[in-house]
């Protein structure tokens, strides 16, 4: 049995099922509330959730028991000198329990008691670079955290649009890690320490903590060395362009993607929804599309909408997209059905 955490613009819901029967809707919480992220933390099992109201502003809740309706609001997000937290994107977990959760403006929350409570960074938020920092369109986002297996506090974030920082600390320095992004919307003769580097999703290898896979914006690249360098690997795609990807967590070369046409026209090439895979460390990618929306299906899949559970050959794969569809494969993406239809459009989906 799996459980996914689905974020939507009208609330959270919780799916139970599995590929091969189904998947039926058993929690709806915080209706008509655009909820951006949530997950289950492995240490606490608290259930926490990242919500941004209109009038209060973006704030976390958490529980122990996400059936009974009883939500609590977590303390310590906020920011210095009248600053504005504008938005929570994620909360990642890290091997010795931590807590992490980013957000916008590119800044780096922790929690050391699953979540009740919350500290600044203030290293990055410090950062004497920060007054050359700009905001990509969805805003200064910090939107992804790859701790590294066996090694807590071997971080790797990515920023919209400030690239690639790491720390081997857990946060008390940061240095860059962008050394081979080529981005194609920067004029050839940009210097080469330039912080517009619009990343969109890094994730890292459970097997191997040098590898890490990078959606970027116009890109999709590897790193070999944890993040210092990296390689383009986007060449065999139909696009580039893209937000969310997976990683195999027992295959060190395999990585999922799912393209989008372009920057401009962010849905599915051609109107044909593929997740394409690759077993090669970026050499070469193959579609994965049996059982998805063949042809007229314009989707979008955010960043935080694309999870997956367990690994190799019983590898599950979930996305969901803004149309409200949420597709589901339990063989590494070989097929996929519907896992739920007429939601309201997806921000995120994790597997539990």
């Amino acid at each position: 049995m799996t459980e996914l955490l689905v974020g939507t613009k009208k609330g959270l819901f919780a799916l139970e099922g599995s590929p091969r029967d189904g998947f039926e809707v058993t929690l709806r919480a915080f209706a008509g509330e655009p909820v951006e992220y949530a997950l289950r933390d492995p240490f606490s099992g608290h259930t926490l959730a990242t919500m941004t109201s209109p009038w209060y502003g973006p704030k976390i809740f958490y529980t122990d028991d996400p059936a009974s309706g009883a939500w609590e609001q977590a303390s310590g997000l906020e920011l210095p000198d009248g600053a504005a937290l504008e938005r929570i994107w994620v909360i990642v977990a890290d091997d010795d329990g931590t807590l992490y959760a980013g957000g916008d403006p590119g800044v780096l929350f922790a929690s050391r008691d699953g979540g009740v409570s919350w500290e600044l960074n203030r290293a990055l938020w410090e950062h004497p670079t920060r007054p050359r920092w700009q905001p990509g369109g969805g805003g200064l986002c910090l939107h992804s955290i790859a701790p590294t297996v066996g090694a807590p506090g071997r971080l790797a974030l990515g920023i919209s649009a400030v690239g690639v920082w790491l720390s081997d600390d857990g946060g008390a320095s940061w240095r860059q890690g962008n050394r081979g992004l080529k981005p194609r919307y920067l004029p050839e003769d940009a210097p080469e320490d330039s912080f517009d580097l619009c990343v969109h999703d890094v994730q890292r290898a459970a097997l191997d903590p040098d590898r890490l896979f990078m959606q970027f914006h116009g890109g999709v690249y590897r790193s070999d060395d944890a993040g210092e360098s990296w390689v383009d690997i986007g060449a065999g795609l139909p696009s580039d362009f893209g937000f969310p990807l997976a990683l195999d967590p027992a295959d060190p070369d395999s990585a999922y993607v799912i393209p989008l046409t372009a920057d401009v026209d962010r849905v599915t090439c051609d109107g044909r929804v593929a997740v394409y895979e690759t077993r090669d460390a970026g050499a070469t990618w193959t579609a994965r599309g049996t059982g998805l929306p063949g042809e007229h299906a314009y989707l979008t899949v955010l960043r935080e909408a694309f999870d997956r559970r367990g690994s190799g050959d019983a590898l599950e794969l979930y996305f969901g997209a803004t149309s409200g569809d949420v597709f589901g494969s339990g063989d590494a993406g070989a097929s996929w059905g519907a896992a739920a239809t007429r939601l309201p459009p997806v921000y995120s989906v994790r597997a539990v």
